[in-house]
This record gives C-alpha cells, structure tokens and sequence, in this order.
C-alpha cells in the first residue's frame, strides 16, 4: 500500500536537488539516505535530505541536474508501508486508515469517509453523504475526532458544511 509522504517543489540550484513540501510526520524516516520513495511511474533513490530556509531540500540519485529535477516538479512522492503499519504519532493517519469510516456529528452517522485530498496546506476528506461528495477540511476545529478501531470520524457541525443549501447567504 502507498502513502503520500511529499510533493516536490521547485528544483533547488543547478545540482538536481529539489525543494519537497512535506506530507509526512516522519520526514527524517521518509527522507533518509538510501531510502527509496515512488515518483509517478519510477522509483526515485535518495541521495541527500537536508533542511534550508524552513525547507527540506532532496537530491535523488536518479535526478542528476537541474533539467531533469524541473521535468519532475509537482509530482507527488509516495512510499510502499504495510496495510498494517500505522505512523508513530497517535494523531496522524493513512489514507487507508481513514477510508471507510462512519462520518458522524454527535451519535448520528452522516456519511462515509471515501478519500483524502492532499493540498499545500491542509488535507481534506471526502465523505459520501447521501450521494454527494462533501469536503471536509481535515483539521481538528472541524475534525476533532478519528476513532480507527471503533470505525468512526466525529465532524463538528458547521453551517454549510454537510449541506450546501443550509448555508447562510448574503443578500
């Protein structure tokens, strides 16, 4: 099974390394030297990880020069762990994990869990509700509760939130 662990950013200098905006709570793991990380179609191997200006900057050995590190801008890196393997820190999840569970405000259940969006900044949940597919910003203000071994996510009710047509218009 794979996980998101980054995405790659601008390359960084003429050398091949890349900027790489972080998915993972486990970077120095993800990241280390030797290790090997799924790049699109190919498997990429890590040369260097290092941290600048508040960024971790990656060369790979398969990426030898700036031309072929600006080819593979934006690509999402991504790493094979076991269906069983969960990440270290209780609040931080698979995508595997999340999928499926019973989305719930209160004891009501609303929806499942179909998939997580990754986006520069925050992750997003897609829930089935009914038949439509609803975003849930996966942040705890909205999300304060994942309960993997009871099989279920706890969404605060937001006005608009679970049903468009709820929410307050201006007029």
């Amino acid at each position: 099974m794979q996980v998101v662990i980054g995405r790659i950013g601008r390359a960084h200098g003429i050398r091949g390394e890349l900027n790489v905006d972080i998915r993972t709570d486990e970077p120095d793991r993800r990241f280390a030297p030797g290790s090997s990380v799924v790049c699109g179609d190919r498997v990429l191997t890590v040369a260097t990880a290092r941290h600048h200006s508040g960024r971790l900057v990656v060369s790979f050995k398969e990426v030898p020069d700036r031309t072929a590190a600006e080819a593979i801008h934006g690509t999402t890196l991504e790493v094979d762990v076991d269906p069983l393997d969960a990440p270290q820190d209780p609040d931080e999840f698979y995508d595997h994990q999340l999928v499926g569970l019973e989305a719930r405000t209160g004891d009501v259940v609303v929806g499942t869990v179909t998939g997580v969006v990754h986006g520069l900044h925050q992750d997003t949940l897609t829930v089935d509700i009914e038949g439509r597919e609803v975003f849930i910003p996966f942040v705890t203000e909205i999300v304060p509760v994942v309960d993997v071994a009871g099989g279920f996510v706890t969404i605060n009710e937001v006005e608009g939130l679970l049903d468009p047509a709820m929410a307050e218009t201006s007029g």
